[in-house]
């Protein structure tokens, strides 16, 4: 199993002193991550993923492991074809919801006609689709009916779940498991605080999780998706938990250059 980290540009949401796209990534890149490109940022309903933003992704990417979190405004077939060719550009994958894979909640699945044209176009494109965690039993069936179909785990959202508890989720997805979304919750609400919470995940779920996930052979994209305090302290609370406590392997390596971050400073990361 080999892991390597992205943080999600969910961190730089809510925030008084915005980033640009490209401070984002060079600010993570400082720091040794990847990037888990979301379609839009709040209140901007414009998706990144349009062919015209295409060259300034791939400058604003340029060297960085890259991940890209599908549209979520119920994607047309033509919205996901262009997804799909701007992840192949950025060499991503993507991870979808349910319903933005075309599996609306509360119904009965029927022939997936949409999803297996998605999977149909993620294929020639050699592109990997990663069903984001939401009901097991609901992402299971699916996944069922898609051999090439991968998982994304998100640890917040089975810390929540009253029907299944956070074992059973390691156990049934790891197999396939390509995507990690790591965020905490004190499992109320899953509302993306660091991982390492005092309440939040026990220190045995974690443990269990990860040793469940080394008795298979896969490339996983751990993401950090957190939005509570400054991205700076997040990023370094979820790796003083991740690293130093759990020990999990493969630190992303800070650069000597690192900016100062505005959050911390209160100065321009230019």
């Amino acid at each position: 199993m080999q892991i390597r980290y992205v943080v999600s540009t969910m961190v730089f949401w809510w925030r008084e002193n915005k980033l640009s796209l490209e401070q984002e990534c060079r600010f993570l890149d400082s720091l040794g991550f990847g990037v888990e490109l979301w379609p839009s940022i709040k209140g901007d309903y414009e998706c990144r993923y349009n062919r015209r933003n295409w060259d300034r992704l791939r400058e604003a990417t340029e060297g960085m492991l890259v991940s890209m979190r599908s549209r979520n405004d119920d994607p047309t077939l033509e919205q996901w074809r262009e997804q799909i060719e701007c992840a192949k550009l950025l060499d991503a994958h993507i991870i979808t919801d349910l319903q933005s894979f075309g599996i609306p909640d509360g119904t009965e699945i029927d022939g997936c006609d949409f999803s297996r044209e998605v999977m149909k176009i993620a294929a020639d494109n050699e592109v990997e689709i990663c069903l984001e965690t939401g009901s097991l039993d609901r992402v299971l069936e699916v996944a069922e009916r898609f051999e090439a179909l991968q998982y994304c785990l998100d640890t917040g959202f089975a810390n929540v779940d009253p029907k299944f508890d956070f074992g059973l989720y390691a156990d049934k997805l790891a197999a396939k498991v390509t995507h990690l979304h790591l965020c905490d919750n004190y499992g109320r609400v899953d509302d993306h605080e660091p991982a390492g919470l005092k309440g939040g995940i026990s220190r045995e779920n974690w443990d269990y999780l990860f040793n469940t996930l080394q008795e298979y052979d896969n490339d996983i994209v751990g993401s950090l998706e957190m939005c509570p305090c400054s991205p700076a302290a997040m990023i370094r609370q979820a790796c003083g938990f991740i690293f130093d406590e759990l020990d999990w392997p493969n630190r992303p390596a800070q650069r000597a250059d690192t900016p100062i971050s505005i959050y911390d400073s209160g100065q321009d990361l230019i």
